[in-house]
């Protein structure tokens, strides 16, 4: 019989604990494979992971351009941080 730690697939909590090292690109080898197989069978950690690589590819597009926020979405967000 198989040992189980051999053949255990990455699940959504481990994707998101290895996230930021998956988008650094500094994953260890075995750790990327299993995300990558992850990946393809689970669409709603392959939409976080686009979500995020499409946010960080906007911001890096515009980060020399300064965005005014409108004061109504200003003021919102400070009452909600309790600003």
């Amino acid at each position: 019989m198989p040992d189980q730690s051999e053949h255990r697939h990455m699940n959504c909590s481990e994707l998101l604990d290895s996230l930021s090292d998956y988008i650094d690109g500094t994953l260890e080898k075995q750790s990327l494979e299993e995300m990558k197989l992850h990946l393809c069978s689970c669409p709603n950690c392959k939409i976080v992971v686009d979500t995020i690589n499409k946010t960080i590819a906007l911001y890096q597009a515009n980060s020399n351009e300064t965005i005014q926020v409108p004061a109504p979405i200003l003021e919102r967000l400070h009452k909600v941080l309790g600003l």
